[in-house]
């Protein structure tokens, strides 16, 4: 079963990318917190993720590369407004930071997020990161479709 460990920190106002990055335009066919059904376009691959509800910072993900065209229609039937960002990759050791700047109603918001192989895998904390924000709902990508950043 695939699973996904997790953890999310704000980024600290001021923090500028290196290099370019990737721009994500997802959505949500189910947004509700038992089950997620994303449909994803970065650059020119389409995804469709399927993820659990949330144990702590772990919870069940299923991803698959679907066609692009597939993707991009998909996307037309997913709950509005779709979340737009850009991802930057920033790799630590064997591990990668992923941090989304988000554009559109989300702008403003900038979250830095680490995948981890264990719940208690130790990391070096960059000093760009800000507070933590793994637990905290309003900051789920497919919270932010019904609560965008801008109305909070």
């Amino acid at each position: 079963m695939g699973q996904e460990i997790e953890r999310k920190f704000l980024v600290q106002p001021g923090w500028k990318p290196d290099g370019e990055g990737s721009r994500i335009a997802q959505g949500y066919l189910s947004s509700v917190p038992e089950r997620t059904v994303r449909v994803r376009v970065r650059g020119r691959k389409g995804y469709l993720t399927v993820k659990g509800k949330n144990a702590g910072i772990q919870r069940a993900e299923f991803e698959y590369e679907i066609p692009l065209a597939d993707a991009e229609a998909m996307l037309a039937l997913c709950e509005q407004p779709l979340i737009e960002k850009t991802r930057y990759l920033i790799p630590q050791g064997e591990l990668c930071w992923e941090v989304d700047v988000f554009e559109g109603d989300n702008a403003g918001l900038t979250v830095a997020e680490i995948e981890l192989p264990s719940e208690d895998t130790s990391f070096a904390r960059p000093e760009w990161l800000g507070e933590e924000v793994s637990g905290d709902l309003r900051y789920y990508n497919s919270s932010l479709i019904r609560h965008p950043f801008r109305a909070w």
